[in-house]
């Protein structure tokens, strides 16, 4: 049986035994199973040949929810079944300054750049990725009468136009929720019903906060004339991703008519976990040592407080191979050259599996000592590259240890491992027919592998 029969099965069965009393029951039976029946009509009534098929614009209902891991997953299945599949992040913040195809040096969003240079797209030009950049003063400037309206629309239309001229399909990244950018008239709704795009909504798993946070971001859509294409549910405890599954599609039949589930993500933790080069971002300085292991990640749970003597720790610190992330205070010089000095990996017998990383608080109180600086100072560049990583934090311990906690890592350029990891466990888990379908796609564009879903 197949995923769309199970879930139409489970519809109709939960329904059969309705009284004939209880009409209200009945017409939500009803309104279930023709949205069922609706759903099952994508897989064979597709775009009539004279229609344009629609880009897809995925946004998401909150900060933190996943959205650029789905971006990534959705991109390497369209590689899959399309030769020249376009992207562009119509509105960006946060920038990088990379060279366009004409040679100049342009600021980019980051997460245009992640794209571009993760999956090769070279038939791309940067200009076009990144449209609109909203930097620091940019909201004031707008309110003041200085941007207007109507030379953003004129900014995105180019740029897709430009990449439609290179591309067989579009996906296009929003920036947060369907509402952020509403202060500039350039909200994530606003945005795709410019390009008359077909909106993926992205959500945390859950049901009622979930459906919640989907409802508020789907009524922006429906103000801006805006279809939504489908939902994808992230980070969902692996015991309900088969309850999740069912019953937000439920919800979704029952309040929603034919908006269909297009993946449900199991949680994995890893994804979340900051690697080294996210603390030198988060801390605002680098690695003092260890620059060879930037890209090492470090589970959060492991983080330890060094509060005993310096035996002790060289005793725990041997006796634990795990990756590590211990803390100390800057003031103790002896836990820092023991770290660098007795670290098992500058052993004859260097294991491998010794992971650990330091990282010393307080340093704008109290800088390092003579001791420290003396003995770093001696190291080769290599030396120092390959050594225990050890990273500087100017802030008091516990405000470490608590801006580590609230820390979300964030997908980047250079982290080629977490993204590969992402994509390889989002791809399987989103279903690409039914998404092609629902934006346009004639059935013979279509791959005949499905989701796991």
């Amino acid at each position: 049986m197949t995923t769309t029969a199970r879930r139409h099965h489970v519809v109709y069965r939960s329904f059969s035994n309705v009284s004939p009393t209880n009409q209200s029951l009945c017409q939500q039976s009803r309104r279930l199973q023709s949205a069922a029946a609706a759903r099952d009509e994508d897989y064979t009534e597709f775009a009539s040949p004279s229609s344009s098929p629609s880009p897809v614009y995925v946004a998401a209902t909150r900060q933190h929810v996943g959205k650029t891991s789905t971006c990534l997953a959705l991109l390497s299945g369209l590689q899959k079944r399309f030769n020249r599949v376009g992207f562009m992040k119509p509105v960006g913040q946060q920038s990088l300054i990379v060279q366009d195809k004409a040679g100049e040096w342009i600021n980019i969003d980051k997460d245009a750049v992640l794209v571009k240079e993760h999956f090769g797209l070279n038939h791309l030009d940067y200009r076009y990725t990144s449209p609109i950049l909203i930097p620091k003063g940019y909201t004031r400037d707008y309110l003041d009468g200085k941007i207007r309206m109507e030379h953003q629309e004129e900014l995105v239309q180019e740029a897709y136009r430009a990449i439609r001229t290179t591309s067989d399909v579009i996906l296009c990244e929003g920036t947060g929720h369907c509402a952020v950018g509403s202060i500039v008239h350039a909200s994530n709704a606003q945005v795709a019903s410019w390009l008359d795009a077909k909106m993926i909504l992205v959500a945390n798993g859950g049901l009622g906060n979930t459906f919640d946070e989907l409802t508020l971001n789907k009524v922006l859509c429906d103000k801006e004339g805006v279809d939504i294409a489908g939902v994808i549910v992230n980070k969902v405890q692996p015991d309900k991703l088969d309850q999740t599954k069912e019953y937000i599609q439920k919800a979704m039949d029952l309040h929603w008519g034919n908006v269909p589930l297009l993946g449900c993500i199991p949680d994995r933790p890893f994804l979340g976990c900051p690697a080294l080069s996210d603390l030198e971002r988060l801390f605002g300085t680098q690695l003092l040592t260890g620059k060879l292991h930037r890209l090492r990640h470090y589970q959060i749970k492991d983080l330890n407080l060094v509060a005993t003597s310096r035996q002790v720790f060289l005793k725990t610190l041997k006796n634990n191979p795990d990756r590590t992330l211990y803390v100390s205070h800057s003031s103790r010089t002896d836990i820092l050259l023991g770290f660098l000095q007795d670290h098992p990996t500058n052993s004859k017998a260097a294991d491998a599996a010794h992971q650990a990383a330091l990282i010393v608080t307080g340093t704008d109180e109290y800088p390092l000592s003579e001791q420290v600086l003396e003995m770093i100072g001696a190291m080769s560049e290599d030396e120092a590259a390959a050594a225990p990583p050890v990273i500087l934090a100017p802030h008091p311990t516990h405000k470490v240890m608590d801006m580590i906690h609230r820390h979300t890592p964030k997908l980047n350029f250079e982290d080629a491992h977490r993204a590969n990891k992402a994509i390889e466990h989002y791809e399987p888990h989103i279903d690409f027919d039914l998404l092609l379908a629902r934006v346009g796609y004639p059935v013979t564009r279509l791959s005949s592998k499905s989701a796991t879903f």
